[in-house]
């Protein structure tokens, strides 16, 4: 019985000390889960800081472009600002140069103007009235206020163009004259600044202009008229460019 009763204590605390073993074992494998879940939450903590980082330096890299683009762009806005100031410098020089320039344009213009309307009234007398008219035109033009300085000074040299063109080009045309007593409808033959004829239209009666005696003096020459003839054919661009024989005057001697 004693016997038996000690296996029975024995078998006790064998039980006793498996019981604590497992307890401790569950306390192991909690702390172990605990151990391991905070490992993880500290992974996750460190992989979201990591991308967070990784963020940052992508961030930091554009930043980084962005900046030295703005470098680059301000260095080149630096030179625009001077090439700028430089020509605002020049437009400034420009402009008190034009404002001295336009006070002296209109004396020139008037003197231009004065110069070309004697020099038409002493030409030969192709188309004066149209001729004086423009230029009286362009002289009240230059009284008017719609007109800029620079306009004015356009039309005058315009007008001096025009002429200029008369002394290499060839022209007809029609238009009344007195031819003894009586007027009489004839065509009038410009060749350049060095002949002005007239013919009727039957040809019977031709004339050049006289610059010495300031009239028209008649021609008498078949050769002449039929040359005036051919001439005028030819500024009606109804006959090819030809030499014409004309009655000109010879060219005066330089004093």
């Amino acid at each position: 019985m004693k016997h038996f009763l000690s296996g029975l204590g024995f078998t006790a605390m064998v039980f006793v000390a498996v019981n604590v073993s497992a307890a401790d074992v569950d306390t192991v494998l909690r702390a172990g889960a605990d151990k391991t879940a905070a490992a993880q939450n500290s992974q996750k903590r460190i992989d979201k800081l990591a991308d967070q980082t990784y963020d940052i330096l992508q961030d930091f890299r554009v930043v980084n472009k962005e900046i030295e683009g703005l470098r680059v762009y301000n260095a080149q806005l630096e030179k625009q600002i001077e090439n700028q100031q430089t020509t605002m410098t020049d437009i400034a020089e420009s402009i008190e140069n034009a404002t001295i320039i336009e006070r002296q344009i209109m004396p020139l213009s008037i003197k231009m103007l004065d110069a070309l309307e004697q020099y038409v009234n002493l030409d030969l007398p192709f188309n004066r009235e149209v001729r004086l008219d423009s230029i009286a035109q362009v002289r009240a033009n230059l009284d008017a206020s719609r007109f800029s300085s620079a306009e004015k000074f356009r039309q005058v040299l315009e007008l001096y163009n025009f002429e200029s063109e008369y002394g290499s080009t060839i022209s007809e045309y029609s238009g009344l004259l007195p031819i003894d007593g009586q007027e009489r409808q004839v065509t009038f033959l410009r060749v350049g600044r060095i002949a002005l004829l007239y013919q009727t239209s039957d040809q019977n009666q031709t004339g050049v202009w006289d610059s010495d005696a300031g009239k028209w003096q008649p021609i008498s020459s078949g050769e002449y008229r039929s040359a005036t003839a051919k001439g005028i054919r030819i500024a009606k661009k109804q006959a090819a460019i030809d030499i014409l024989k004309l009655p000109i005057p010879a060219p005066e001697a330089v004093q």
